[in-house]
């Protein structure tokens, strides 16, 4: 089954999001490795939106940039 790319993108920050969640709910201190996966977690989650506000725009026609 194909799956249209932004579903993707939604399906894989919603379970990044989660991680994240767990791992702040946990009741003793992070870990630097934990820390750390935190912070990789966090990165990859706004490149993502990026790509999701990419591909909206290109779905309504939007060029970013000067008008023409």
């Amino acid at each position: 089954m194909l799956t249209d790319p932004a579903s993707a993108i939604k399906h894989e920050v919603y379970q990044l999001v989660d991680l994240q969640i767990q791992t702040l709910k946990q009741p003793s201190a992070l870990t630097s490795s934990q820390l750390q996966d935190y912070k990789l977690r966090s990165e990859k989650i706004r490149l993502l939106y990026r790509e999701l506000d990419r591909i909206g725009r290109a779905k309504v026609g939007f060029k970013s940039g000067r008008a023409s």
